[in-house]
């Protein structure tokens, strides 16, 4: 018994059937997600403490009256967040590039390097803060800064650029050997070499891990309210404290959520475009 043949599908008709299956999968993520959080949310309102919480972390007078003091505060998180950035990369690529080089005379720099990546990494950042905001003002060195802002900026930088050295040590070590082999048989010399074409290669790589970096380095600049400056944090829990409501505390998190959002949409989409001229592995589900 011969087997029926299939009809032949034209363009239109695989167009008509990816557009009832885009149409199935958008209602069935509506359906879920108004099942999911609606069940969510009707768990939380309806719960016995809801009036209490709404009442001190919700109050709309309490974030009025706290949102300008707290966005005062928070200049001082973004001035400090961008000047760290600047310092975290050049520092961090700096400490890569020492690592990556395999010279006999840079054995002790790099043994210092080695030590200093190993030793930040394994100190937690706030105990970092505080350590050095408190013990560097105590020795009176001449010369050192102890202004709190400062000193502060300096332990995040110490702190990150470990990290960030690491992100760029992967970059320069995933570009394949060819690659400085047929610079300088283009007659570059071997510092042009790594300038031109290893290095940029290299951060176009990890932009996506380093942009991750810099966004829990927003959030750690808060850290810096141990040492007594009044940045956004501070201001709050001054607010928090005085009047015994938390909803400036939460006017904190949305001025940081408004940075930190938008910085993660750009990461998923770097990551994507990434992943799309790269080939990476699809998701998985049905399709």
């Amino acid at each position: 018994m011969s087997a029926v043949p299939q009809p032949l599908t034209t363009r239109e008709d695989r167009a008509r059937a990816r557009r009832a299956r885009n149409l199935r999968h958008l209602v069935i993520s509506a359906a879920s997600t108004v099942v999911v959080l609606g069940g969510l949310a009707t768990w939380i309102f309806t719960s016995s403490g809801w009036p209490n919480v709404r009442r001190d972390f919700f109050s709309s007078h309490w974030f009025t009256q706290s949102f300008g003091s707290v966005l005062s505060g928070f200049w001082l998180d973004v001035r400090l967040f961008l000047i760290v950035e600047v310092a975290v990369l050049a520092l961090g690529l700096l400490i890569a590039l020492i690592r990556t080089f395999d010279v006999a005379a840079l054995f002790p720099v790099k043994l210092v390097c080695i030590v200093f990546v190993d030793v930040m990494r394994g100190i937690p950042t706030i105990l970092l803060v505080y350590i050095i905001g408190f013990a560097v003002p105590a020795l009176y060195l001449s010369g050192v800064p102890t202004s709190p802002v400062v000193l502060g900026g300096i332990a995040l930088a110490m702190n990150y650029s470990a990290y960030v050295s690491e992100v760029f040590r992967a970059g320069l070590e995933s570009i394949h050997p060819s690659q400085g082999g047929a610079a300088l048989a283009l007659g570059l010399t071997p510092t042009q070499a790594l300038r031109h074409v290893i290095v940029p290669q290299a951060v176009r790589r990890v932009i996506p891990p380093l942009l991750n970096d810099f966004i829990a380095l927003q959030k750690d600049v808060a850290l810096i309210s141990i040492l007594g400056p009044q940045e956004a944090f501070r201001v709050a829990q001054i607010f928090a404290d005085q009047y015994f409501n938390y909803t400036p505390l939460l006017s904190a998190a949305a001025l940081y959520l408004c940075v930190t959002i938008p910085l993660t949409r750009v990461v998923d989409r770097m990551q994507a475009r990434t992943r799309r001229e790269r080939g990476g592995a699809m998701a998985l589900g049905p399709r």
